[in-house]
């Protein structure tokens, strides 16, 4: 849901496709990441705004803290540990706030990208 009304909100500012995809890939993978890390209730809670030419989403969870960012990808035949790479490679800012014992905000920020041509579309938004 969180990925149909962050693209919907964007589609409607006619931001283009490439930003939109890199904003709900970055989204996406804070996402899991939550429900992975984020306690035993995988709940967590996001929250977007949008406005001066860039889009600013946190996600925020209640697990027990993120140790680091690695400084390079796991190598090619491990599952998992990629997460934060893919986030750090597709917006411009990434940062988290840890309070130990209470959880991780991963906040993503992304100058965005007007697609002019996205005016001439059809639209269909998402009802929530």
């Amino acid at each position: 849901m969180v990925r149909r009304v962050l693209g919907d909100a964007l589609r409607s500012l006619n931001v283009s496709e490439t930003c939109i995809a890199d904003m709900l890939l970055a989204v996406s993978e804070a996402c899991s990441n939550a429900v992975r890390h984020g306690g035993p209730a995988n709940r967590y809670e996001v929250t977007a705004s949008i406005g001066y030419g860039r889009c600013d989403v946190r996600v925020a969870d209640n697990g027990t803290g993120l140790p680091s960012i690695p400084p390079h990808f796991p190598p090619p035949d491990t599952e998992n540990g990629r997460g934060l790479l893919i986030m750090r490679s597709v917006v411009d800012e990434l940062s988290f706030g840890v309070t130990p014992g209470r959880g991780t905000t991963v906040h993503l920020r992304k100058q965005l990208e007007r697609d002019d041509a996205a005016d001439a579309r059809p639209r269909q938004l998402a009802a929530v």
